[in-house]
């Protein structure tokens, strides 16, 4: 699967958060044949769970997942992995990364890359463009995520 397409899927899932009142930010895990194994959006708002990331969503909607099959998948996230996620992407072996952009947050590019996993900035405006509607729109629930940039 190339990039474009594995973004939008992603990106899929970020307007379905946003259209159901949550966060947009969404994720696709996808395996070196092109096969999407796990979709996902953030739902922290919509389930009030703190940890329901996108990733990490993609991540549960896999279910279990042969660990040979990590090793050569790619997850692709609209917004830069935060450091949780990018734990879990170190966890389960996944050796690429990409993301919409990172405009918005920097998350944990250099621990991934640390790491080993290839790491992706796809510079996105539509993913940037998305989610700065949401903050615009509904800053309160988003610093409550990202109270570190809050400044007001």
């Amino acid at each position: 699967m190339n990039d474009a397409l594995g973004m939008k899927i992603a990106y899929e899932e970020a307007v379905r958060s946003y259209e159901e009142g949550g966060i947009p930010i969404g994720a696709a895990l996808v395996s070196a044949e092109g096969v999407v194994l796990g979709r996902g959006h953030n739902e922290r708002i919509q389930k009030k769970n703190p940890i329901l990331h996108a990733e990490t969503a993609a991540l549960i909607n896999a279910g279990p997942v042969d660990a040979k099959v990590y090793k050569t998948a790619t997850i692709y996230s609209t917004l830069a992995s935060c450091f949780m996620c990018s734990g879990a992407c170190i966890l389960y072996g996944i050796n690429r990364v990409v993301m919409g952009e990172n405009k918005t947050v920097q998350g944990g590019e250099e621990l991934l890359a640390s790491k080993g996993i290839e790491v992706i900035n796809m510079e996105d405006e539509q993913c940037y463009d998305l989610l700065q509607k949401f903050i615009s729109e509904r800053p309160g629930e988003w610093h409550q995520a990202h109270p570190e940039e809050f400044e007001g």
